[in-house]
């Protein structure tokens, strides 16, 4: 396959007249100045990777807004989560994957690091095959030819004090036995996804054994892992209460963090602990909408950037799917907290920053091979939509720039990952056939809550 495009963002900066030549799904040639040659776009920029999602609460969009009982928060969430997913199927759990796999990638995500916690049937026990729900996103994800970074998630305890598991958490839960087979099953539902990675996710210091937490890294020694850490207040003072630090100090002094590891939110923490983390060369997960869902808190940008971390976004619940939207408001909320302007800029404008920081630490988190359009990457490439009148006329940053701040959804024109064409003039090629199952899914969810 080649590709040619009037410019695209290289490692060294923008281009004119690139010629890029894929083969097995990899970057095998990019070459400037050249004529045109294959299929011609606009601008071609490196697609990130959705580096954290839970798909199934893609069919919770929309369902969490009303006012509950007393003060609304991230515990009142879960708790409504719980009793939705007490009602979903395999068959379910794959529709609805397959379809907020699609959105991704309208968006312009070309992989997603799925953060796999929906282990087990209602009320606990195991399946014939305890990696059945593995496989359903696997399946998703060949079903669209999304790339995929699979999590399966080590969730053991209900609290930092060793709690039993109750309620909506039996799903989640597994002894080292089950897990491992959890894991062992994953493995074989990837086996023939040649972008495919497999990591390990401990769910966050709340949920796991600091027995566990020793033992982590080791299971999968060369994947991700992935964890949430410092999310709410509560939790922060749950682990400093039982262990006598706040969840980035016993992290940082406690777990091998390198550049393997993901934090997901660490939207809690003290500037000492910032500085910190971003040393150890572990990536900030950051779900700007999700958190602002939620009511997290804001992430110390300034401060991560300042000592050298490495970030990227994740659409997390899904309650919103736009990569555009979650680099705006990563930006916005610094903008807001600051009192100040274009917070995550440097050198380059905000737009560019944040894109290719979202590239590069996406990539990282993921464990793959991609991330900037160079030789032996995988062939992750967005064309932007460069007639739409919310584009006309920029180029280069300033692109970026509009594409981030003034964009609208469908400015992702086409879509390529690990050289899969699965986004064709702002639509993915499967999206009839998953919209169909997604509609038939909701309709039996909706009639059993």
């Amino acid at each position: 396959m080649i590709l040619h495009a009037e410019t695209a963002l290289l490692p060294d900066g923008w281009s004119k007249n690139v010629r890029i030549r894929v083969a097995a799904g990899r970057i095998v040639e990019v070459a400037t100045d050249t004529a045109p040659q294959g299929d011609t776009f606009g601008c071609l920029l490196p697609a990130p990777v959705n580096l954290h999602s839970h798909t199934f609460q893609r069919a919770m969009a929309g369902m969490t807004e009303g006012r509950t009982a007393g003060q609304d928060s991230f515990w009142t969430w879960r708790a409504l989560m719980y009793r939705f997913l007490d009602h979903l199927t395999p068959e379910n759990v794959q529709a609805i994957a397959a379809q907020a796999m699609v959105e991704m990638a309208e968006a312009g995500f070309a992989a997603v690091a799925e953060f796999h916690y929906l282990h087990h049937p209602g009320g606990g026990g195991s399946y014939a095959d305890p990696a059945e729900m593995s496989a359903r996103i696997a399946a998703a994800a060949q079903e669209t030819g999304v790339g995929l970074t699979h999590l399966p998630v080590i969730y053991e305890q209900g609290g930092v004090d060793g709690r039993a598991l109750a309620g909506g958490q039996l799903r989640f839960g597994s002894s080292r036995a089950v897990y491992s087979a959890v894991l062992e099953g994953a493995g074989r539902a990837l086996a023939g996804m040649p972008d495919a990675t497999l990591g390990i996710a401990p769910h966050s210091l709340r949920a796991v054994s600091r027995g566990t937490l020793a033992t982590v890294a080791g299971l999968l020694p060369d994947g991700p892992v992935h964890i949430h850490i410092a999310e709410q207040e509560a939790e922060v003072a749950e682990v400093q209460a039982a262990w006598g630090a706040r969840p980035v100090d016993w992290a940082v002094a406690n777990l091998p963090l390198d550049r393997r590891w993901c934090m997901i939110h660490a939207t809690q923490m003290t500037t000492e602990e910032t500085a910190a983390l971003a040393r150890t060369g572990a990536v900030a997960g950051l779900c700007p909408i999700t958190e602002a869902n939620l009511g997290d808190g804001i992430f110390n940008g300034p401060g991560w950037l300042a000592a050298g971390g490495a970030f990227g976004v994740g659409t997390d619940s899904n309650v919103r799917i736009s990569l555009a939207e979650e680099l705006r408001l990563l930006e916005y909320s610094q903008r807001l907290n600051q009192r100040a302007r274009a917070v995550m800029a440097d050198d380059r404008s905000t737009g560019r920053r944040l894109w290719e920081g979202a590239a590069h630490g996406g990539a990282q988190a993921a464990g793959r091979a991609s991330g900037a359009i160079a030789v032996g990457m995988w062939a992750d490439l967005l064309a932007t939509d460069t007639r739409d009148l919310r584009l006309e006329g920029f180029t280069g940053d300033s692109l970026l720039d509009a594409f981030v701040f003034a964009g609208r959804d469908g400015l992702v024109a086409d879509l390529w990952s690990a050289g899969r064409h699965i986004v064709h003039e702002g639509r993915h090629i499967a999206r009839d056939a998953t919209a169909t199952r997604f509609r038939a899914a909701m309709r039996t969810l909706r009639e059993a809550l």
